[in-house]
């Protein structure tokens, strides 16, 4: 079993809240818009990080995590990129992948909308954690905690921290 904390957006600011919500994680994975190569580094010093860079992204980081990631963890196959959208509505690239490569997870950041949705045609799931860092219009802090057992993907948690000013 591989216990998964996962976020996405950033932007620059790590809630101090992270290292609690994610501390018996065994892995964390950054769905894009990380902000610094500082944050980047603090996650990855805590725990094993995934990631993959976001539009706001500079060079420093884009040159470590890649566009997008493909990787088995335990059974499941897993596509993760920043600009993917969702069920019914994937970016032209993200969707080209999905139907290509077939994974069981599809996991996307950029919208700042937390959304878990079943993709039944594709029998996948898709999960954009939201945002958690301070920019954008989002009123909450979201991440997502889970577990991939085998082939199943279980134990889904949404963690909702306030977002503080700034």
């Amino acid at each position: 079993m591989t216990r998964i904390g996962l976020l996405s957006d950033t932007h620059g600011y790590l809630p101090p809240d992270v290292f609690e919500a994610f501390g018996k994680v065994d892995e964390i994975w950054h769905a894009g818009d990380i902000g610094t190569i500082a944050l980047a580094d603090k996650l990855s010093g805590f725990k094993p990080l995934r990631a993959v860079y976001g539009n706001i992204d500079g060079q420093d980081i884009r040159s470590v995590h890649p566009k997008n990631q493909l990787f088995y963890c335990e059974g499941v196959k897993v596509f993760m990129t920043h600009i993917g959208g969702y069920p019914k509505r994937y970016e032209r690239e993200a969707r080209q992948i999905i139907d290509k490569e077939k994974p069981q997870l599809f996991i996307s950041g950029h919208s700042h909308i937390l959304k878990v949705m079943n993709d039944h045609k594709r029998k996948m799931l898709h999960i954009n954690p939201g945002a958690a860092g301070k920019s954008g219009l989002h009123k909450m802090i979201t991440m997502v905690r889970f577990y991939i057992d085998g082939n199943r993907i279980e134990d889904l948690e949404v963690i909702e921290m306030k977002r503080s000013k700034g």
